[in-house]
């Protein structure tokens, strides 16, 4: 089973799975399809468009808007930051049955669009929730032709 996850096979599995999310992402006329995460999902992430713009909402309680390091790069969105323990949490003789919140680092990085104008960006964090509004460029926005 190793070999088949880890040798030639496996490279070949995953350029497999590289040109599956291309072609989606064509059938998809553009939209991003590739989210990726270094530490498990966190934090939830929903993306969508509209004419002018592609809005994405990063689910994030608990934090404070310094604690996100939030950039774009060659059409990459990467959003990072760190979620620290709550100081009830760090008794050093408290012992825990089960966690069900990530603590830690993390990062989330989202594929943008060809259209995604990476100079009309903004972000707002209020209430836990984390909205970036990334503006498209002009051309690439739906209009109107008037056929005389």
């Amino acid at each position: 089973m190793s070999d088949f996850l880890f040798g030639n096979v496996g490279s070949e599995l995953f350029r497999e799975f590289d040109r599956l999310q291309r072609h989606m992402s064509t059938l998809a006329g553009g939209f991003p399809t590739s989210l990726r995460s270094s530490q498990s999902f966190f934090p939830p992430v929903n993306v969508g468009t509209t004419d002018d713009s592609i809005e994405i909402v990063v689910f994030a309680p608990g934090l404070a808007a310094s604690q996100f390091d939030v950039s774009i790069d060659k059409g990459v969105l990467t959003i990072a930051g760190e979620r620290k323990r709550p100081e009830a949490a760090t008794r050093e003789d408290a012992r825990s049955y089960a966690r069900e919140r990530f603590m830690g680092a993390f990062r989330r990085v989202i594929e943008l669009p060809a259209n995604a104008n990476p100079n009309d960006v903004h972000a707002k964090y209020v209430d836990g929730y984390l909205s970036i509004r990334i503006g498209k460029h002009e051309a690439s926005k739906p209009r109107s032709i008037t056929v005389q």
